[in-house]
């Protein structure tokens, strides 16, 4: 069995809870290399997520994907609100009309994100950007996907765009409102990763809760 809509949901909940938790710490990262906003948007913007999915409940998960891309892009300011409702349409395109995704098609999806990321920020590896927690993220998926169980490409790239986001630390910023801070910029974590290490986390951590596997299972697709 895949992951369905109620993983799909749950992502989206347990996102929404970990912008809440992290919005504080959120905020201080874009401190002093952003506009210290960063945390209060995806809190705002996710809130807004969970009121979408009461209001009108989505019947499959790449509907569930378009109403948080479409909310996000309505409800962020910044560039997150682009970016992010960017990765999640192309996820969303990527899913299609499919009930239940197996591990391919996660790590496709996942994929498809990344490449929305990418083209809507213009901005690659090393420079500083979510894109260094997006682009293992996507390696790391699409590595776990030949042994077919859909939790572990989550936890894979979960842990991979966790990483990336610390890597950014040393780095300077070529992309953004950061790179006008040139070499300032280093000994800073970029926001944008950060928060992409917390929602990739989510993705994972619904794939293994009851609440997902109870409508279409969380093992081996």
């Amino acid at each position: 069995m895949g992951l369905g809509l109620a993983w799909a949901v749950e992502w989206l909940r347990l996102s929404a809870g970990l912008m809440e938790e992290h919005r504080t710490e959120l905020i201080e990262l874009d401190r002093p290399i952003g506009d210290s906003d960063h945390g209060e948007n995806m809190d705002r913007g996710f809130r807004a997520v969970l009121q979408k999915l009461q209001d009108a409940p989505p019947a499959s998960p790449g509907a569930a994907l378009k109403l948080a891309a479409m909310t996000l892009m309505s409800t962020v300011g910044g560039a997150a609100g682009p970016l992010y409702g960017t990765a999640y349409l192309r996820a969303a395109t990527s899913i299609g009309d499919a009930a239940e995704l197996d591990a391919a098609a996660l790590a496709a999806a996942l994929a498809a994100a990344r490449d929305g990321i990418v083209a809507r920020g213009k901005a690659e590896s090393g420079d500083k950007t979510m894109v260094d927690a997006w682009t293992p993220a996507v390696e790391a998926a699409e590595a776990a996907a030949a042994g077919g169980d859909t939790t572990a490409v989550l936890m894979a790239a979960a842990e991979a765009a966790e990483a990336g986001a610390v890597a950014t630390d040393p780095l300077v910023a070529r992309k953004g409102r950061a790179s006008y801070l040139g070499e300032r910029s280093a000994g800073h974590r970029d926001p944008g990763a950060a928060s992409s290490a917390l929602l990739l986390r989510a993705a994972a951590t619904a794939a293994a809760s009851p609440e997902s596997a109870g409508a279409a299972g969380n093992g081996a697709a």
